[in-house]
């Protein structure tokens, strides 16, 4: 299974769709920008909420909750590393690494490949590819790849405020 996301698509003040292999609108995702916690919303498109992800606040390194009928089902930390960036999904058993800035990925589990996360760089609006493997529940891999992406605008967001 493969779905798609805009570049544009990662904010936490915007709703959003996601497109399935064909183009069609499959999820749509929607944050709220005025709450204490950050937090996006999963939503199938009959508007049942499927996943509620929110960051914890106060702590050293960045932490998320996937949350599933309001109860939590994984927590997503960054690893403490110096020279590479990977994260742990826990309960879920899934480890991601790869080259982050680049947007190339993959989340893994003992198992093996859970997904696989590429951008494509000269389509209109560049596009994220999130090639997921059978027996893979899409939406929490979804919650991951949005998490991830999180970090990473966060730290964008500092790096480029430290520079000005």
């Amino acid at each position: 299974m493969k779905l798609y996301l805009k570049q544009k698509a990662f904010s936490w003040r915007n709703k959003f769709f996601v497109y399935d292999e064909n183009g069609n609108d499959k999820y749509y995702v929607e944050g709220e920008l005025f709450s204490l916690e950050k937090k996006l919303h999963i939503y199938d498109l009959q508007g049942n909420e499927l996943r509620l992800i929110y960051q914890k606040v106060m702590s050293f390194l960045p932490k998320y909750y996937i949350s599933k009928n309001g109860e939590d089902a994984a927590l997503v930390v960054k690893n403490f590393t110096f020279f590479s960036q990977s994260y742990s999904v826990e309960n879920f058993g899934w480890e991601v690494k790869g080259d982050f800035t680049a947007h190339e990925y993959e989340i893994s589990s003992n198992s093996g490949t859970v997904a696989t996360v590429s951008k494509h760089w000269f389509t209109f609006g560049d596009s994220y590819e999130i090639d997921i493997a059978d027996g893979v529940n899409e939406v929490d891999a979804l919650a991951v790849v949005l998490i991830i992406d999180a970090c990473l605008q966060a730290s964008s967001n500092a790096v480029s405020s430290a520079s000005t």
